[in-house]
Parts: C-alpha cells; structure tokens; sequence
C-alpha cells in the first residue's frame, strides 16, 4: 500500500508506506523500502511519542574540516604584545 501525505507545515509531499515488521534474534526490525534507502551503513534511532524516528548517522567533522569551510580573512591580525611591557633579559 502506497500513501502520500502533505506536511502541513512545508507543503511537501512524504511518501509513506506500510510495511512488515519481523524478528532478528532478540529484536524487532523492519525492511526499508529502496526508495526510502539511508545513505550509510549506520543510523540513529529515537522515539518521539508512538513514532520511532530513523535518520541516517551525521558524519563527525573535524576542526581542520570545519575551518577549511570558512572564507579567508582580509584584515591584519592585530598586534597583541603592543600594551605589554618589554621583556627583561634573564641569566640563568
């Protein structure tokens, strides 16, 4: 069975369809359908009241990713030594 729902929200269309739960052992699963494919081999899981809600898994980026992200800035680094005082010579 085919069903397409509207969101009420963003007026998109959501395909939905009804589909066969089955064990696997201990636990409950269900087959999702091509067209419903989650990119990945991991997904995360949670429930929202009666709904369980599957997203596929968020790829953890690092620091040097995130920076490589942002636009080069233009202006001079300012000079932060300027309002302390000199450096003294030590013996050691």
């Amino acid at each position: 069975m085919n069903v397409v729902r509207v969101e009420k929200n963003t007026g998109q269309e959501t395909g939905e369809r009804v589909v066969k739960l089955f064990r696997n052992g201990r636990n409950q699963a269900v087959r999702i359908p091509v067209e419903f494919e989650l990119p990945g081999d991991e997904a995360v899981i949670r429930r929202e009241g009666d709904r369980l809600i599957i997203e596929p898994k968020q790829k953890k980026s690092d620091l040097l990713e995130w920076l490589s992200t942002l636009e080069p800035i233009d202006e001079d680094f300012p000079d932060l030594d300027e309002s302390l005082l000199p450096n003294r010579d030590v013996d050691l």
